[in-house]
This record gives structure tokens, sequence and C-alpha cells, in this order.
């Protein structure tokens, strides 16, 4: 059975969006979609409420699924929709299902220009736990009425500790995309410059020329492997968030990488996919990397 497109549904705004951008990625990809909904049982004292009894707010959550199948089978008729139902705790269960899923697809709330995205505790803990690449969208985000949506697909690289993972990611949606691929890369100066010395011109042409090349020298065998695919390519120093934000404007996807990192803590998802995910103005795709 071929790996799905999974979106995680909650009946908000945010999720049918996210199911939408699905099947538009599944279409492309000739893959079916999967509307996961997960059903968190009620504590007993709730279900005893006359208004919210445990069957009532199960025989809910079972709508959702459906009707929003019904609505994407008429709008995306090339698409193969199924619905599953899960129980348990949303993070969990839509962690488990996106390690089935060849990508998870998550609503986010759209605070509006500068401010981007705000993602919920739910969001987050699953971009964390699963090695499948997750994509987090917005509301309203349609390809007919959204700016930018048939702009660039936008990469954060590090050169430092390159992986392929994100690279295949970000050339492979820009070829199915036919648009051209921004590789952004922000490096910072040398660390002594941290202590009040004065920003050398001189040094600065230097670390910029070095990176410069490093950028090319990841990306040349890419390059290769993807003629069709036009790469424009940014090395600055700046924060490689910050840089990664500003872009996200003209950009219809962004991608960044996660290293997967255990600890006693849990698991996290890193300060630059962390500021990416809270403020770009794009759908971003977190690509999880070891």
């Amino acid at each position: 059975m071929p790996r799905t497109i999974t979106v995680g549904l909650d009946g908000s705004p945010e999720s049918r969006a996210a199911a939408d951008w699905a099947a538009r990625e599944a279409l492309s990809r000739g893959l079916p979609v999967k509307l996961v909904q997960v059903w968190e049982p009620v504590p007993a004292p709730m279900a005893e409420a006359p208004l919210l009894g445990a069957e009532t707010h199960q025989h809910w959550t079972e709508r959702i699924p459906r009707e929003r199948a019904e609505e994407l089978r008429r709008r995306h008729p090339g698409v193969e929709v199924i619905t599953e139902q899960l129980t348990g705790r949303p993070a969990e269960a839509l962690a488990q299902a996106a390690e089935d899923a060849e990508l998870l697809v998550l609503g986010s709330r759209g605070l509006g220009g500068i401010g981007g995205f705000l993602v919920g505790s739910v969001g987050l803990a699953v971009v964390a736990a699963t090695e499948r690449p997750v994509v987090l969208v917005r509301a309203g985000e349609r390809a007919e009425d959204v700016p930018g949506a048939t702009g660039p697909v936008l990469l954060g690289l590090d050169t430092g500790t390159p992986d392929p993972a994100p690279l295949a990611f970000a050339f492979e949606a820009a070829a199915r995309r036919s648009v051209p691929l921004h590789v952004v890369h922000g490096w910072n100066p040398p660390a002594y410059y941290a202590y009040g010395a004065v920003l050398d011109p001189h040094v600065t042409e230097i670390v910029a020329q070095s990176d410069a090349e490093a950028l090319a020298e990841t990306l040349g065998p890419w390059r290769e492997k993807y003629p069709d695919v036009e790469v424009v390519t940014e090395s600055r120093c700046g924060s490689p968030s910050l840089l990664l934000i500003d872009a996200s404007r003209e950009a219809s996807l962004v991608v960044v990488g996660r290293r997967v990192r255990r600890s006693a803590v849990g698991a996290h998802i890193g300060p630059v996919a962390h500021a990416v995910l809270h403020h770009a103005a794009a759908p971003v795709a977190v690509v999880a990397h070891h």
C-alpha cells in the first residue's frame, strides 16, 4: 500500500486549510490523502454533563473527517480521500500516524503580516516527535488567493553539516511545482567580534567568499540531479532564521531541517526551525535528519 499525505483534522479553519493544501500536494505526487481525526475520550466528570456526553462528543468528532472528505472529493476530484479515526492523546496519535505517511500536514493559526504562525503545543510536539516530514499550513492558504503561492521553494541550508534529506525534499518540491529553488545560508562573523571588535570589511569579504564556495560545492551534485530546477543562492551575514523569515514573504513553501536529538528532557526542534515555524509567511516543511 502506498504511503499517504496524512492530515490531522480538528474541525478548525486551520485544519481545513491543511486538508486543501494536502489534497493539492497529493495530486502532484499521485498519492491518496488520509484525513485523521483523533478522538480524546472525555473525562468522566465532563462525560456526565447533559450537553457533552461521551457519545455526543464522539459522534461530533466522527462527523469532522466524513464531511471534510466529502468536501475534498468535490473540490479535488482527482484525489483519493480516505479517513481514519484514532483514539488517544492528539500529539501522540498524530506522531504515530505520521510514521506510516509520506508527509504529515497540520494546521497552524495565522497571525497575519509579520506575526506569521501561532504554533500550538500539539503541533510542536508532533514535529519534535516524528522523523517524517511535517508541513504547517495557515488558515486561508489556497493556491488561487495566496500571494507567493507560485513563488519559489525556500530552503534554509547549513553548509557546515548539510544533510541530504532537506535538500532532496526542497529540490523535489521545486521540481514538482516548476518553480525556482531559493537557497539561503546565514553566517556569523568570527567569534571574537562578539567582544566588541569593529567588523573588518575585508574579513567579512573573506568569510562571505568562503561560505559562498561551500554553498556552491554542497549544491553542485543536486544541480546535476535536478537540471531543470533553477537554483538561486543567497549567502549573507546574519541570523539564518531572520533571513529565512524575511525571504518567506515571496515563497510558496519554506523547507527547514531538524536534527534528530534525544535528551533527558525529550526531543526538540532547534532554534532556527522553531523561529521559522512561528514567523514565516508561507507554509513550512520541517524535515528531520540525523
